[in-house]
């Protein structure tokens, strides 16, 4: 009989799950707000400061019967922009053709003489010229290295087979790695890496970036997926 009680007897729950208060919910909300509008709204920010930056820095070289506020009662944002754009396009366009090549060599030239402003100038050129030239992949390879020691890995960049006295000093195939810093990856620190010694990356640029300035929170789509593809065979067998 007390069997038959005790299994008809409701269980009782031991622990009462409680609601979530209102300062729990207002502060859960705002969170929310700030993760969907800050992006947002610091990318327009800083777009609007740069067209004001240039919009500012073009208007000064414009002559006063040609600006726009004289004639027109209202600011048109952007008009700095789009004659930078042009400014460029019209550089370009000159420095393709014989004579454009021919003026820069002898501007090269004149800047070859001065000691400081040679180095600058030289550094910045090699610089601009890897980033944009199209037949490279300098730029394109994440890698991983072993960084600060042993056991501890880094994200890095291949900016190039290394050359010169550092390559003949050192007798070893080695390449230029980037090694940026969190969460600034503009800053970092250059190492001369055995390419044996490196762990090959298919990710992007962009997604290496990324990762280090979000300080691994943000993880790559593609390595979510080439991770449940590794584990699907050894599931299912």
């Amino acid at each position: 009989m007390s069997e038959h009680t005790d299994q008809d007897a409701p269980s009782q729950p031991t622990e009462t799950r409680r609601r979530p208060g209102l300062t729990a919910r207002l502060r859960t909300y705002l969170l929310a707000g700030i993760v969907v509008t800050a992006p947002i709204g610091i990318t327009i920010y800083l777009a609007v400061l740069f067209v004001e930056f240039v919009d500012g820095q073009m208007r000064g070289l414009v002559p006063a019967e040609y600006d726009p506020i004289r004639y027109l009662p209202f600011d048109i944002p952007g008009l700095g922009v789009l004659a930078l754009l042009l400014m460029l396009l019209v550089v370009g366009f000159f420095a393709a053709g014989l004579i454009g090549r021919m003026v820069f060599r002898l501007g090269e030239s004149l800047i070859d003489r001065v000691p400081v402003v040679r180095s600058v100038y030289g550094a910045l050129k090699q610089i601009f010229e890897t980033v944009f030239a199209d037949s490279s992949s300098s730029f394109r390879e994440v890698v991983l290295v072993e960084y600060p020691r042993r056991g501890l890995w880094a994200v890095g960049f291949i900016t190039g087979r290394t050359r010169g006295e550092v390559r003949e000093r050192i007798d070893r195939d080695l390449v230029n790695v980037f090694l940026p810093t969190t969460p600034n990856p503009t800053s970092g620190f250059l190492l001369f890496v055995p390419r044996d010694d490196l762990v090959h990356l298919d990710m992007s640029v962009e997604e290496g970036i990324k990762m280090v300035i979000s300080a691994g929170i943000v993880t790559p789509p593609r390595a979510a997926t080439r991770d449940a593809d590794e584990v699907s065979p050894t599931a299912g067998s």
